[in-house]
């Protein structure tokens, strides 16, 4: 099976030291990102560590295609204990850094430690350096990367960075990179304030060879070029006004099904607002959104689907210019704006204000810097509602994405049992049953499917291929990309959910944490369904199926 190249290199930025360990046993069996990450995860991260501790972890991994040319392939990995979720967590992004980070030679970054002073460091292929910069305190993320290109000629495409939400430790922030791209979900930018990491630059020209076959890789790169899909223009927001009109989009938190404002916010106020082409490294898709109001003069990449969601029907804002601005402010500060908005949504509910997106703005603002309300706030959903007094729209900690499973039941399953939680690209049910081809009413009969699209979608992950690339991107070609039989593939996919569970059950997860804040139709016989068909006893993994490959930690 092709596989990432290159060893793991491990930064204790408190000890200012680096290591590299030869890892390719490891990547033999789990080709790379986020496969890779959460084996070495659960090998070398306590499993009582506290998200904030020394001894917690955050990977930076790649995959095998990032070292080719080929299409949907300019992403990244990210895993650690989550902050927000208090579980293990995996994220990706895209961007330009992927390529930069291959180029340093190595297959994955661990840092683990925790600096006294704010620091950044800088991954050569030459070796590693360590920079304080105590001038960076509290800096946004486009500060901290013009920084670093003025002194270093390493802008945001070589970059990682967190911006004041990180160095607060708010529950739900995120690591950036090109500034505005996010290792979104579960709150890894925390960790790396906890850990007195501004940012992490990556510069080099030591990539190991990995033959990429072509065709299909060329083939792959010139259908994504010569593509009309809608999402080319519009991003995922081409979709809204059909799933608000014949699904639901959560509106006025969770209280509403559709919006009557969503022309507004939609995939054409969206493209109006587009002002040239955006794309991530090497991809001739370019479904990237650089939008800009005229009027105004706000400027933003975005926003996507889940941000018109979160920032515009879930807290009742019909205006396409304010959702822009949240969008902004999210990615300037560092912060998910899926978690943030919802979180905002909640608190204007608690204080009957939906549509007032200039308070909704002056509290996401507050959120980053823990002042005021945004201290409670920046906990997160799950540890405030009670002092909001609303309900806990959230699974396992995490904020719902935008697509309703109390209308997509299949859906509302995979949140339930997902190791991430409410989060919508553990699994692809949604995409089935909006397209049909599985019926949104009833959970029974659909957990075989549900594990088919985890394991799919945590081998994508690996790999590492973009969701928006399934339709080029074959499992045909998947399998000649990585030269293995499809079913070999799946299997590392489903070896990453189950380490996954197993690290989260020595944290006492359980299936009292596989649940839902609605009611669907015959979950509890779902979710039994579901372990039968994965081999979990009450939703438990056994030890004697957990083996790795993986080097202890020193």
């Amino acid at each position: 099976m092709r596989h990432a190249k290159g060893p793991l290199l491990t930064v204790d930025v408190g000890e200012r030291t680096a290591t590299e360990t030869t890892i390719d046993e490891l990547l033999e069996t789990y080709v790379g990102g986020r496969a890779a990450a959460t084996a070495l995860a659960h090998e070398r991260i306590p499993f009582d560590a506290d998200p904030f501790d020394p001894d917690n972890r955050a990977y930076l991994s790649t995959g095998p295609l990032q070292q080719s040319q080929m299409s949907f392939t300019g992403r990244m990995n990210m895993t650690g204990l989550s902050p927000l979720t208090d579980g293990l967590v995996s994220t990706n992004a895209g961007g330009y850094l992927s390529r930069n980070f291959v180029g340093t030679g190595i297959s994955v970054l661990e840092l683990v430690g925790e600096s006294d002073e704010l620091l950044a460091v800088h991954v050569r292929d030459d070796g590693v350096s360590f920079e304080e910069v105590p001038e960076l305190e509290g800096a946004t993320v486009p500060e901290t990367s013009d920084y670093m290109d003025d002194r270093h000629g390493l802008g945001p495409e070589h970059c990682i960075a967190i911006g004041p939400a990180g160095e607060n430790r708010v529950r739900f922030a995120s690591v950036m990179t090109f500034d505005s791209r996010a290792f979104g979900r579960g709150g890894l930018g925390a960790v790396l304030g906890a850990k007195n990491v501004k940012c992490v630059t990556f510069e080099g020209d030591a990539a190991p060879p990995v033959e990429i076959p072509d065709p299909p890789e060329m083939d792959i790169h010139r259908e994504a070029a010569q593509s009309d899909d809608l999402m080319r223009r519009q991003g995922t927001t081409g979709g809204t006004e059909f799933i608000n009109d014949n699904f639901s989009l959560p509106t006025r938190y969770f209280r509403e099904y559709e919006f009557e404002h969503v022309a507004d916010i939609g995939g054409d106020a969206v493209e109006e607002k587009k002002y040239k082409k955006g794309a991530c490294s090497a991809c001739a898709y370019a479904c990237k959104l650089p939008t800009r109001d005229e009027e105004t003069g706000v400027e933003t990449e975005g926003p996507e689907f889940e941000t018109v969601y979160s920032f515009g029907s879930c807290q009742g804002v019909g205006d396409i210019v304010d959702v822009m601005r949240g969008n902004e402010l999210c990615d300037t500060l560092g912060m998910d704006t899926i978690s943030a908005g919802v979180t905002v949504a909640a608190y204007l509910d608690s204080e009957d204000e939906f549509g007032n997106a200039a308070l909704a703005q002056e509290v996401t603002e507050k959120i980053a810097y823990r002042e005021g309300i945004g201290d409670v706030l920046a906990a997160g959903v799950d540890r405030c509602h009670d002092d909001l007094g609303v309900d806990n729209y959230t699974v396992k900690g995490m904020e719902f994405a935008a697509h309703d499973g109390r209308v997509l039941h299949g859906q509302g399953l995979s949140y339930a049992v997902a190791n991430r939680g409410g989060d919508h690209m553990y699994a692809g049910m949604l995409s089935l049953e909006y397209s049909g081809e599985l019926d949104p009413e009833g959970t029974l009969g659909k957990a075989e499917t549900l594990v088919e699209e985890e394991n799919a979608s945590a081998f994508r992950d690996t790999g590492i291929v973009c969701a928006f690339g399934s339709d080029y991107v074959t499992d045909e070609r998947l399998e000649t990309l990585f030269d293995a039989d499809y079913d070999d593939l799946m299997a590392v996919g489903a070896a990453t959910v189950r380490l996954e569970r197993h690290f989260n059950n020595q944290r006492g997860f359980d299936r009292a944490d596989d649940r839902l804040p609605y009611e669907i139709p015959d979950l509890e016989d779902a979710i039994e369904e579901y372990y039968d068909a994965r081999g979990w006893d009450d939703g438990i993994v056994p030890d004697e199926t957990i083996e790795t490959a993986v080097p202890s930690a020193d």
